[in-house]
C-alpha cells in the first residue's frame, strides 16, 4: 500500500496543466483524506479534531463564533458538537458575561484529544516543511492570503455581469 504523499505526489505531478482551483480542489481532498483516515484510527474525524483545535483550552469558546472561526455551517457544527459531547470531549456550559450565550469548554479527555490532534497537525507540518523551501513556503502563504483577498473583496466576479436580464 502507497503511502499518502505517494498519492499526493501521482495526483500532483501533472499539475502545471491544471486549473489553480483543480490544485487546491485536489490537494485539499487528499489532506482531509490523510487527516481522516489518521484520526479513524481513534474513532473520530478531522472536523472534531479540527473543532478541539479551534476550542480555548483555558477560557472556552462562544459557540456562536465556533462556526465563522472553522468555516463550517451552523448544521454540521451541531452535528459535531454533539457527537463531540455524546463521547465526553466537550461542555457547555452558561457564558457568564452573556447569559443567552453557550461557552464551549474542553474536558480532560477533550484537552487529551486536543494535544493528540495538534501533534498529528504538526508532524504533517514538518514534514512538508521539511521538503520544501522556507521561500517556497512563503509564496504559498503570499499566494493563498492573495486569493482569500480577492474572494473576500469580491474580486473575481464582477457581480454586475452576473445579473440575469
Amino acid at each position: 500500500m502507497h503511502s499518502i504523499f505517494y498519492y499526493i505526489w501521482i495526483k500532483l505531478k501533472n499539475m502545471k496543466d491544471k486549473t489553480i482551483d483543480y490544485v487546491l480542489r485536489t490537494t485539499w481532498l487528499a489532506v482531509n483524506k490523510m487527516y481522516n483516515e489518521e484520526a479513524s484510527k481513534f474513532d473520530t474525524t478531522m472536523a472534531t479534531g479540527f473543532a478541539l483545535l479551534s476550542i480555548d483550552p483555558e477560557k472556552g469558546t462562544p459557540s456562536t463564533s465556533l462556526g465563522p472561526k472553522m468555516g463550517m455551517e451552523a448544521t454540521s457544527l451541531s452535528r459535531t458538537l454533539k457527537t463531540m459531547e455524546e463521547k465526553g470531549l466537550i461542555e457547555r456550559k452558561p457564558n457568564p458575561e452573556d447569559g443567552r450565550g453557550v461557552l464551549i469548554h474542553l474536558t480532560d479527555f477533550g484537552r487529551e484529544k486536543r494535544d493528540y490532534s495538534k501533534e498529528r497537525v504538526l508532524i504533517f507540518d514538518n514534514a512538508i516543511r521539511s521538503n520544501i523551501s522556507p521561500e517556497k513556503i512563503e509564496h504559498f502563504y503570499e499566494v493563498a492570503e492573495l486569493i482569500n483577498n480577492m474572494i473576500s473583496n469580491k474580486k473575481i466576479y464582477n457581480q454586475k455581469e452576473h445579473i440575469l436580464k
